[in-house]
């Protein structure tokens, strides 16, 4: 887990991922999302257009210096930077991301700024770092002045939706997803897992992962993103369907159909799982196509909405009909 350049050798890595949808009545088009994404003058932002419409800005760093979180109480001072990225999936879901990594004990005393900086995204403990501990802390919530990703990440994202590209007249309603990952080091050679993927309370999904020590941690943040864009689509797919009043037998049928055409207009089309996953890491979204099963609710969902959708439309000329003979 290094960075060009970089000779750190991590023994974890840590982020969280913001996502939502983009506040914009129209969606973002490839040249718009990359003058959206365009945190950074001089590097450019990464475009995609197969297999869907993909934009990711550059990485910006956040300089840091405070106690990593753990879950023993333990204080442990650590200096460094934060990478922070922001993706936009098909003009529609916007994403920001904040990770670091860390080695298994870093210089004794507090170092120049200079030496932090030609590390970008490494924050090295003053001392040991209590591997499990922190580990568990970063899943957890926040003690006032430990370091918190999440508000990185929504700093970021507070900065782009401040952007003069967006109307900030969302095409319906959702909420935003958080989802916080920690990577801890395997020996080279050992197959990646996923140990853990947790829906908690307040929209937060934390996953726990084990990867090989010669795996780019930014492949490790791609693979979060990727899980977060799909547990984001999945929740509010879900959402959409429990405000359509599916069955009441009051439900009105015109009603019933512009409650479910964002989910047709806007969403259906961005599944992809591993789209952009790097190939040594795709493995693990077969843990979650096992269990709790992704694509298969995803599927059902679809088929749910389509199946509703042909009803209603069978129905509504019958309705119409009987309407004008009243």
């Amino acid at each position: 887990m290094t960075a060009p350049g970089d000779t750190t050798t991590a023994v974890l890595a840590c982020g969280e991922v913001r996502t939502c949808l983009l506040p914009s009545f129209q969606r973002l088009d490839t040249q718009a999302a990359t003058h959206f994404l365009r945190l950074r003058a001089d590097e450019r932002v990464l475009v995609s257009e197969r297999p869907n419409t993909y934009a990711r800005s550059a990485d910006t760093l956040t300089g840091v210096d405070c106690r990593l979180p753990t879950a023993n109480g333990a204080k442990v001072r650590a200096v460094g930077t934060v990478a922070a990225r922001a993706a936009l999936t098909e003009g529609r879901v916007l994403q920001t991301t904040a990770s670091f990594r860390t080695p298994a004990a870093g210089p004794g005393m507090r170092q120049p700024w200079g030496y932090y900086l030609v590390r970008p995204g490494v924050v090295e403990p003053q001392g040991k770092l209590p591997e499990d501990a922190i580990a568990r802390g970063i899943l957890m919530d926040r003690q006032q002045g430990e370091l918190d990703l999440g508000t990185i990440a929504e700093s970021l994202l507070s900065q782009l939706l401040r952007h003069p590209l967006l109307d900030h007249k969302a095409p319906f309603k959702s909420r935003r997803t958080r989802l916080r990952w920690v990577a801890k080091l395997a020996p080279a050679g050992t197959a990646p897992a996923l140990e853990r993927f947790t829906v908690a309370e307040d929209d937060l999904r934390t996953v726990r992962l084990r990867v090989p020590e010669d795996t780019a941690t930014a492949a490790v943040a791609g693979l979060c993103e990727d899980l977060a864009l799909h547990d984001w689509l999945l929740t509010t797919v879900v959402r959409i369907l429990d405000n359509s009043r599916l069955g009441a037998a009051d439900a009105d049928g015109a009603a019933t159909v512009r409650a479910l055409r964002p989910a047709v207009d806007h969403l259906l089309h961005v599944w992809m799982p591993r789209a952009r996953v790097d190939r040594s890491l795709s493995v693990l979204w077969d843990t979650l196509e096992d269990e709790p099963g992704f694509s298969r609710q995803w599927d059902t969902l679809k088929m749910r909405i389509r199946d509703q959708l042909a009803l209603h439309a069978i129905a509504l000329p019958r309705e119409r009909e009987e309407l004008a003979a009243r």
